[in-house]
């Protein structure tokens, strides 16, 4: 009987312990595919609007030479 008791609570202290590690290293999973979906945005927002933004920096830069209209 106390054989069993041991190693029912060495088996439940090591489920324990594994789900305790595990909410951690899901927590980190997420957070790199949140960061992946970012860039993937910025990536695809500079590609939609890349020919307003070339505008926008010859705007400004005409400006700064003193040719701005």
């Amino acid at each position: 009987m106390k054989n069993a008791a041991t190693n029912l609570w060495s088996y439940l202290t090591l489920n324990l312990a594994k789900t305790r590690d595990e909410d951690g290293q899901t927590l980190a999973e997420y957070g790199l595919i949140m960061a992946v979906i970012a860039v993937a945005i910025v990536i695809a927002a500079l590609l939609a609007f890349r020919g307003a933004i070339t505008t926008a920096f010859w705007s400004a830069t005409n400006c700064l030479d003193g040719t701005c209209s």
